[in-house]
């Protein structure tokens, strides 16, 4: 599938921050490591991958960094009154963001995951889509 040109806006559960996203989405999928489930209180999370530069955001967010499996920093944004999350960012990739799907929620009928990373722990209770491509942990990179 092609990856989708975006120029979409979205606001937070409480509408204290707006995220626009515009341009073209570098990869879409959905992750099923232990912090995704947690954040997204699901098996895994979908997000889309951005350019930074497409991502604008407005309003006071609060961000909590963690260290991540590829020894990278990973940061997540979220707004301070309801908890939403809004983006996030791994040192791994400082160009790009990670941006959920769920927070573009009545707008996100382009969103195609086409992988499932971090397989090893998403759990066989949350269905995913039988023909994704799933990988233990990060998908290798293409030589």
């Amino acid at each position: 599938m092609p990856r989708p040109e975006l120029d979409l806006t979205a606001d937070c559960d409480c509408g204290a921050v707006t995220l626009r996203v515009t341009g073209k989405a570098v990869s879409m999928f959905q992750c099923g490591c232990e912090n995704c489930q947690k954040v997204s209180g699901s098996g895994h999370s979908s997000v889309v991958l951005m350019p930074a530069g497409s991502v604008e955001l407005s309003g006071l967010t609060k961000s909590f960094e963690r260290p991540a499996d590829s020894g990278a920093t990973f940061t997540r944004h979220f707004c301070p009154d309801c908890g939403t999350t809004i983006l996030a960012h791994s040192s791994r990739a400082p160009d790009l963001r990670i941006v959920p799907a769920g927070l573009l929620a009545g707008q996100n009928d382009w969103f195609s995951p086409n992988q499932l990373i971090f397989a090893r722990s998403h759990p066989d209770w949350d269905n995913i889509a039988e023909q994704i491509p799933r990988y233990d942990t990060y998908r290798p990179e293409k030589s």
